[in-house]
């Protein structure tokens, strides 16, 4: 077989093999028996959700949308407000609404009314989402307390708000939204709530607000001209940030949880706490009252607290101030310390305070300083009668050699275990 013979053949062999593949493939030729049914699918199956307009949500005299049955429901279009109207009122309970990345603007003059709003009392299972609201005359959001329990707004942006931005009721969440130059709070929430990972930031009172027992995680306070985050009774804090408010930075009543947080370059203290509190691992820095500032019977353990214009911890009674770092803290007038005990019954261990006016200062009594470094503050020690301390050694005009090379005398010159230094 010649070379053109052998190409023709194999071509061939191809188209037959590819022809049988496709029979294959595609099955019998003969349709089944009975009746060919439809393979579309319906409006509903293509989206099994209820449009907000005036034909399936119609407003009544103060609303210009309201939804009185559980379901969920979408936006199709912004919305722009008028005068004397909600933007959306919600009766009922299990109402989830996508605003679908749309806007919901109210207009000046409008009066006291919120862009979305829930209207009966002790409602549940209400959702907001994906959406910006700004502008209305009241609450951007308001599922408020006694009105809408077990709530969740998720990504929502609510600015220039008469109002408070965002605000829940009891147990619910709101995550990943921002509150901006609102009126009131940028984001309050009711009792047991949890709030992640949001942004309040330019509003008139404080950024963040909660009542008791509520979660706040990876958020961010900045330029409000109240607290940067307002807490009530056992509620925990982790991981957020305080930045350049107008009264403190983080502010929390009893039994709080602090724990990796930063507060900077607030005009109150950096961080407040009333009584029962424990704060770890935090930064206060640049503050223009003290850098922390805790209540009766706390604990304060391996934070930071850098030149803040008053102390840089400051303590009342029975407290635990363990393993802190203090710098630079006073405004040079001879008044800021590095640790200030103000009552009795602290323990103040292991902490290295330097370059402020004053090293570590007890007010009180019956308390007990132990294993402290001071260095380099205008003094040291400053201990009232009556408190206990391990000896204070005197480093500060002793100038050990050079160390170069395996081994090097000790310069401490205790060898006692609770031994506090000045050097």
């Amino acid at each position: 077989m010649n070379r053109t013979a052998f190409v023709c053949t194999s071509i061939a062999a191809l188209a037959l093999l590819g022809a049988a593949a496709m029979v294959t493939i595609a099955g019998p030729l003969d349709p089944p028996a009975g009746p060919v049914a439809p393979t579309y699918k319906t409006l509903t199956e293509v989206e099994p959700r209820i449009a907000i307009n005036a034909t399936n949500t119609p407003g009544d005299a103060d609303s210009l949308f309201k939804i009185t049955q559980p379901g969920s429901y979408y936006l199709t279009g912004n919305i722009t407000g008028v005068v004397g109207k909600r933007g959306i009122e919600i009766a009922a309970s299990g109402v989830t609404i996508d605003l679908m990345g749309f806007d919901l603007s109210g207009i000046p003059g409008m009066g006291a009314f919120d862009g979305v709003s829930a209207t009966v009392s002790t409602l549940t299972n209400i959702t907001i989402r994906n959406g910006s609201v700004r502008g209305w005359g009241d609450e951007g959001v308001d599922l408020g307390t006694n009105v809408a329990d077990n709530p969740a707004v998720i990504d929502v942006r609510a600015s220039g708000n008469t109002g408070t931005g965002i605000t829940i009721g009891n147990g619910g969440t709101i995550t990943g939204c921002t509150a901006f130059d609102n009126t009131g709070n940028g984001i309050s929430a009711g009792f047991g709530s949890t709030i992640t990972g949001c942004s309040a930031s330019f509003n008139i009172a404080n950024g963040i607000s909660t009542s008791a027992g509520c979660t706040i995680t990876g958020c961010t306070a900045y330029d409000n001209i109240g607290n940067g985050i307002s807490i009530g009774t056992a509620c925990t804090i982790t991981g957020c940030t305080a930045y350049q408010n107008t009264a403190s930075g983080i502010f929390t009543s009893t039994g709080c949880t602090i724990t990796g947080c930063t507060a900077y370059l607030n005009d109150g203290s950096g961080i407040t706490t009333s009584n029962g509190c424990t704060i770890t691992g935090c930064t206060a820095r640049v503050n223009f009252a003290s850098g922390i500032s805790i209540g009766d019977g706390s604990t304060i353990s391996n934070c930071t607290a850098v030149f803040n214009t008053l102390d840089g911890i400051r303590v009342t009674i029975g407290c635990l101030v363990l393993a802190n770092t203090c710098h630079s803290n006073g405004n040079g007038a001879g008044n800021g310390a590095g640790v200030r005990a103000t009552g009795d019954d602290n323990r103040i261990e292991g902490n290295n305070c330097h370059s402020a006016d004053l090293g570590i200062v007890l007010l009180g009594a019956g308390n007990i300083m132990l294993k402290n470094t001071c260095s380099g503050n205008g003094i040291n020690y400053d201990i009232f009668a009556g408190n206990r301390y391990g000896p204070i050694i005197n480093l500060t005009a002793f100038n050990p050699a050079t160390v170069s090379g395996n081994a090097g005398a000790s310069t401490v010159g205790s060898t006692d275990p609770w031994a506090n230094f000045a050097y």
